[in-house]
């Protein structure tokens, strides 16, 4: 059958009628409170680290009057700490083909610009949850368990200021919650399902009191997975109402205590020392403080170039664009231990040797829970 002109319209009016798919990455966590603005970092320093300042608790030295000492009265001296920050620059470019267009009908560039903040936003998330990681790390190696270190934290009384002891809370280990646990028939979840209502959260609340101890913060984040998320909902304890944070709205637990950031991203850590957690606990959700990494953007030059090159492609020629930006992330009470030389990549922002306690723990807010 012969096609007519009007055949040939409907065909091309098919072909152009492109649509973008729906972006399916694991839910992002830059845009929720746990990452807030911090003045102090300073990104106009010439080199690739920062640094940012911050009073110490006083040591008062309280005197006693007296009338008839003429001694003077002991000074209490002030101290302040610093410690560093990393930036790191990154980049993202595409070419395309100018000729293209003669037979796609469509712009590349165009798509490319379109869907440049949605890089973007997953490239910070990305970064942020390296962050993160690695502060576990760090802390579950500073704990070396499998040598001749304390683990984390094991009972309410535990000091994680001692030397050789994490940040960081295994509920299989031995201690607050039982017996080390030993197999499939006696791993611990983060909520026990063999409790009743809200006791079920009895694991949560008892790894919160042992860590902040009587720093608890008003509301925390947990950082969770649809697993997790799924055994909430089924032990009821999701609250009806929602809190509006911004323009985000999350789910919580325990009348508003806990605001849920759920996303698929693989939360566990990867590369820590055999024996210094417990087997059976190979999953991990991150309780968070409100604010707990500082951010700023840092200037970049040129953050949107293109090139065009009209010899290439025997002449069709081609046109590159790129777009550069820059951010650091920092893990507040850390200072950053890694490569001073070079911008920071993933890799090196989720290292356990690139980070380093720089507070009392109690000022850290950072909470990794591993568990079942």
């Amino acid at each position: 059958m012969a096609i007519t002109n009007t055949d040939f319209q409907n065909i091309a009016l098919a072909i152009s009628a492109y649509s973008d798919e729906a972006y399916t990455n694991a839910k992002k966590l830059n845009s929720t409170g746990i990452v807030a603005a911090d003045q102090r970092i300073d990104m106009t320093g010439e080199s690739f680290v920062g640094q940012f300042r911050w009073y110490k608790p006083l040591s008062a030295t309280v005197n006693v009057a007296s009338l008839s000492s003429a001694t003077d009265g002991t000074y209490t001296s002030i101290s302040t700490d610093v410690a560093n920050f990393v930036k790191t620059v990154r980049t993202f470019g595409a070419e395309q083909v100018n000729m293209q267009e003669v037979v796609s009908r469509q712009d590349g560039l165009a798509k490319i610009a379109r869907d440049f903040a949605e890089v973007r936003a997953q490239d910070e998330h990305d970064a942020l949850l390296s962050v993160i990681k690695g502060v576990a790390l760090s802390e579950v190696e500073l704990g070396d368990l499998a040598t001749a270190g304390n683990g984390g934290v094991t009972e309410y009384d535990t000091d994680t200021d001692a030397a050789a002891t994490g940040f960081f809370v295994d509920i299989n280990d031995a201690g607050l919650f039982g017996a080390a646990a030993t197999g499939a028939g006696d791993e611990r979840r983060l909520f026990d399902s063999s409790a009743i209502g809200a006791a079920r959260g009895e694991r949560l609340f008892k790894a919160i009191g042992a860590a902040f101890k009587d720093y608890e913060p008003d509301f925390m984040y947990i950082v969770t997975s649809p697993e997790v998320l799924a055994e909430m909902r089924a032990a009821n304890l999701v609250d009806e109402e929602r809190i509006q944070d911004g323009n985000l709205e999350f789910q919580t637990i325990f009348g508003g205590k806990f605001r849920l950031i759920l996303t698929r991203a693989d939360q566990m850590i990867s590369g820590f020392t055999a024996g210094d957690l417990n087997a059976r606990s190979v999953k991990c959700s991150f309780v968070l403080k409100p604010g707990v990494i500082g951010s700023a953007a840092a200037p970049v030059p040129m953050p949107v170039e293109v090139d065009r090159n009209a010899a290439s492609y025997t002449g069709g020629g081609s046109t590159n664009v790129w777009y550069r930006w820059g951010y650091a992330m920092h893990p507040m009470g850390y200072d950053w231990a890694g490569a001073t030389n070079a911008f920071a990549t993933n890799a090196t922002l989720g290292a356990a040797a690139s980070y380093t306690r720089k507070m009392d723990s109690l000022n850290l807010g950072i909470l990794p829970i591993f568990h079942a």
